[in-house]
C-alpha cells in the first residue's frame, strides 16, 4: 500500500499525485532567467514564472555544487547531511580529499526514502562526481552525462543510455553536458515515467558567460525547450540552483585573487597554516579552483583567534569568523571545517598560493562563486503553490517540499 507521506530528516513529504521533476541548474544566478525571458528566448520559462510560482531562495554557504545538491535532495543543511564542500581536510586521515564518497554522508536522501517506499525514482547529473552521493542507497535509475557510455543495469539501473537519448557522450567542458541531462530527463519521462526525478546540470556556461550574453541566452533557450516537454507530459516541475555566479575580476578583466596561503606564510612562516579551498574538484579549467570561500587550519585555537582580526584587514575580505561562528551562521558541520572560515566579497576570490593555481586555461575573465554574494537563487514552480508563509526564509533545499507539499 502506498503511504500518504514520508518523513525524511524531520520533514514530511506527501506522496506525489503526478510525476515530480526537481531541476538544479548549476550556477543559475536569477538574472540569467530574467535576461532570457526578456530576450524572448525562453517562452516556457516566462509562462512558468507568470502562472506558477516565481520565488527567490537562499542556497547553502559555501555556495558550491556538492553541499547544495546534497542539501536539495536531503531537504536539510550541511550540519545535518555532512557534505560541506567539494573538497576538505579529513582530520582523521590527515589528508586533503574529495568529498564525493557516500561514506561522508550523514543523512538519508528524500530520493532514497521514496524509492524504498516503492516510487520509481530517476537521477541524472552532469558530472559523475555527484552521482554516487545523489544515488546513495537509492533504488532506481542514476547516471551521469559524463559517463553515459559506461552505464549498466547493475550499477545505474539502466543500460543503452546513448541509444535512448540519441546524443553522443558530451565533453565535460561543454553546454552539451547539461543538454544531455535535460534530453535524458525527457526520454526517461516518455519511456519510464518516473514518479520522482532529479536533474542536475553543470555551470560550464555560467562560468564563461554573463546573464543576457548570446551564449547564456542560447543555453536557457535550450533548457526552455526541454522543460516545456516535461510540462506537456504532466510533470510538476520545481527549478532551483545550487548557487549563483559573479564576475571575479577588475575592470581590465584581471582576476581579483587573495592568495591566502602566501599571505599567511609571509606573516607566520611557511606551513604554519593550511588553507583549504572547498571549490576544488577535478574540473578546474573554467574556474582555476578559485572561489569566494575558504577555511584555514591554524596550529591551535588560541592562534586562530589571534589571526582572525589580521585576516579581516586584508582587502577584499567580506567576513572572517571562527569555526564555531561559521558553523552556526552557515549551518555547517564543525568537525569538517577549519579553525577559521573566510569569505571574500562579491568580485574577489580566494586562492592558496599563486604557484598552485594555473589560470592559463581561462579563455574569458574569471567568473566564480562560493560566497554569500552568490547565495540568492531562483525557486520557481510550473504550478501555483499554497501554504507557504509570506515571511518564511526560503532555501533551495525547500524545492522538494514545494513540489510535494505545496504545488497545486
Amino acid at each position: 500500500m502506498t503511504p500518504q507521506s514520508i518523513e525524511v530528516n524531520s520533514r514530511s513529504y506527501r506522496w506525489m499525485s503526478r510525476p515530480v521533476v526537481v531541476v538544479c541548474v548549476d550556477g543559475c544566478e536569477p538574472a540569467y532567467l530574467d535576461a532570457a525571458v526578456a530576450a524572448g528566448v525562453a517562452p516556457y520559462l516566462a509562462r512558468m514564472m507568470k502562472s506558477g510560482a516565481n520565488l527567490l531562495a537562499d542556497c547553502v554557504v559555501p555556495s558550491f555544487t556538492n553541499p547544495n545538491n546534497l542539501s536539495i535532495v536531503t531537504g536539510a543543511p550541511p550540519a545535518v547531511h555532512g557534505i560541506c564542500g567539494n573538497y576538505f581536510f579529513d582530520r582523521e586521515l590527515g589528508q586533503e580529499v574529495m568529498m564525493n564518497d557516500p561514506k561522508y554522508l550523514r543523512a538519508g536522501t528524500v530520493l532514497a526514502a521514496f524509492s524504498d517506499a516503492g516510487a520509481k525514482v530517476a537521477v541524472v547529473t552532469a558530472k559523475d562526481k555527484l552521482r554516487k552521493l545523489l544515488g546513495n542507497r537509492m533504488t532506481g535509475i542514476c547516471f551521469s552525462s559524463e559517463k553515459a557510455d559506461q552505464v549498466t543495469q547493475a550499477e545505474n539501473g539502466i543500460d543503452n543510455v546513448l541509444d535512448l537519448v540519441g546524443m553522443p557522450v558530451p565533453s565535460v567542458y561543454s553546454a552539451e553536458l547539461s543538454e544531455f541531462v535535460f534530453a535524458s530527463g525527457v526520454k526517461l519521462m516518455e519511456t519510464r515515467r518516473p514518479d520522482l526525478m532529479y536533474l542536475s546540470t553543470t555551470d560550464y556556461v555560467q562560468h564563461k558567460a554573463a546573464p543576457g550574453s548570446a551564449a547564456a541566452n542560447a543555453f536557457y533557450a535550450m533548457m526552455d525547450r526541454y522543460l516545456a516537454q516535461l510540462d506537456e507530459m504532466g510533470a510538476t516541475i520545481v527549478l532551483t540552483a545550487d548557487h549563483g555566479m559573479n564576475d571575479k575580476h577588475d575592470a581590465q578583466g584581471k582576476p581579483q585573487v587573495i592568495y591566502l596561503q602566501d599571505v599567511l606564510d609571509a606573516w607566520y612562516g611557511a606551513g604554519k597554516a593550511r588553507v583549504i579551498l572547498p571549490i576544488t574538484d577535478p574540473y578546474v579549467v573554467h574556474h582555476g579552483a578559485l572561489g569566494s570561500f575558504a577555511t584555514v587550519y591554524a596550529p591551535d585555537e588560541a592562534t586562530a583567534a589571534q589571526w582572525i582580526e589580521r585576516i579581516r584587514a586584508v582587502p577584499g575580505m567580506e567576513s572572517v569568523m571562527s569555526r564555531t561562528e561559521a558553523a552556526q551562521r552557515f549551518e555547517l558541520p564543525p568537525d569538517r571545517i577549519g579553525d577559521i572560515v573566510v569569505v571574500s566579497e562579491r568580485h574577489t576570490v580566494i586562492g592558496t598560493s599563486a604557484s598552485r593555481h594555473d589560470l592559463s586555461a581561462l579563455e574569458v575573465p574569471l567568473r566564480s562563486h562560493g560566497g554569500v554574494s552568490e547565495q540568492r537563487v531562483p525557486l520557481i514552480c510550473n504550478r501555483p503553490v499554497t501554504g507557504v508563509a509570506g515571511d518564511r526564509r526560503l532555501r533551495n533545499f525547500d524545492a522538494l517540499d514545494l513540489a510535494l507539499n505545496h504545488a497545486q
